[in-house]
């Protein structure tokens, strides 16, 4: 058998084969090594085990078509949030690992008092990926919560999920006491104690999460973390303020993102 002499030698199939045991991002670079590599950073099979092992279910879920020539560029295109399941979800990948990134909007949540335009109203913004959002009017019982099913994400990954949030100029309410967020799958349950809106008051407490800002223009605030096995379950998560009942107003929700944890 002839031995090979050099990189362009190696048969593009085996190379591609080699680059599935990489990353998207690491595949995308190789492309600079050589004609070879940058045919075998190109091929279907490759980006076909970067592609979520459910794509088949997930692309008809889609809102508008997602139109490809090759896996790459569907890869290339579900990088940038989709939206999904009438326009209640959004779906992308991670454009370095190709870890799935999942949110749930705010119509997709079950909100007490959700239905009374005395408490909360749904309206449009034009900073929200989805076509609406829920802003609080006024409550002294703040619970939210919703649910989704752990095969929307990718397995054997630790993921984190965030309240996507804004709060207007006059809201109230949100610096005490503190709000409670929680999130189970399976036996798993991680509770984190927030503040939305901490003002001047800082907390060294790791267990206490306060908001940060998103280049899209709104505010996160992580709610916990979990480990997504390779089992299907459900994923329960709620956000919450009932141990006082003191009036709350001025907050608009977007959503609650899941995003792998880095």
């Amino acid at each position: 058998m002839e031995a090979v002499k050099s990189l362009d030698d190696m048969p593009s199939d085996v190379v591609s084969k080699v680059l599935a045991f990489t990353t998207p991002a690491d595949a995308g670079r190789s492309s600079a090594v050589s004609r070879l590599f940058r045919a075998a950073s190109s091929s279907d099979e490759l980006w076909k085990r970067f592609l979520p092992s459910n794509i088949d279910e997930i692309l008809p879920r889609a809102v508008a078509p997602i139109e490809f020539s090759s896996k790459k560029e569907l890869f290339s295109r579900l990088c940038d949030p989709i939206l999904i399941d009438g326009g209640n979800k959004s779906f992308a990948l991670e454009r370095s690992t190709g870890r799935n990134c999942l949110m749930v909007s705010s119509r997709d949540l079950w909100i007490t008092w959700g239905g009374d335009n005395r408490y909360w109203t749904f309206t449009s913004d034009y900073e929200s990926r989805f076509a609406e959002v829920a802003q609080l009017m006024q409550v002294c019982w703040l619970d939210l919560g919703g649910e989704i099913r752990s095969t929307m994400l990718s397995p054997k990954t630790c993921y984190a999920a965030y309240f996507i949030f804004q709060l207007q100029e006059n809201s109230g309410g949100f610096q005490s006491p503190v709000q409670e967020a929680s999130i189970s799958i399976g036996a798993h349950v991680s509770e984190t104690r927030v503040i939305l809106k901490p003002g001047r008051r800082r907390t060294t407490d790791p267990t206490t999460q306060i908001p940060r800002a998103r280049d899209d223009g709104w505010m996160e605030i992580e709610m916990g973390e979990f480990l997504n096995d390779d089992y299907e379950e459900s994923v329960r998560f709620r956000f919450r303020q009932v141990t006082e009942m003191n009036w709350k107003w001025g907050l608009i929700v977007q959503g609650i993102e899941f995003r792998p944890k880095n």
